[in-house]
């Protein structure tokens, strides 16, 4: 969810991956549907494991697993956000509300940053 709000918002400052450390096998139904209510469609998103995007550089990584998560030269900001797989729709829907203010938080700094 973090990475449909990143890239609808903020693509004018930030490129945006989006990666786990135990990746699901597909996006839960629950999650395409909370997105769709928001006009976020994700039909060619699908879970990455960590090993893709280590190879890559970055600048800001997001952690949101709660297992400490180091990348060489990256700033990591933690976020303590619940995972909602399994969960009622409720609460699919207060997690996006959590990740998309957190979201624009993070790119309101970003945009504010020389």
């Amino acid at each position: 969810m973090a990475e449909a709000f990143a890239r609808a918002h903020g693509a004018d400052v930030m490129e945006v991956q989006s990666a786990g450390v135990s990746p699901a096998t597909m996006i839960a139904p629950q999650t395409k549907q909370t997105l769709a209510e928001r006009n976020l469609n994700i039909g060619d998103h699908f879970p990455k494991g960590m090993d893709i995007i280590r190879r890559q550089p970055f600048d800001l990584v997001v952690n949101m697993s709660g297992i400490p998560v180091t990348l060489p030269g990256a700033r990591i900001v933690e976020w303590n956000v619940p995972d909602p797989i399994g969960q009622k729709d409720f609460v699919h829907r207060s997690v996006a509300d959590q990740l998309e203010g957190l979201v624009m938080r993070l790119i309101l700094e970003l945009r504010n940053t020389p």
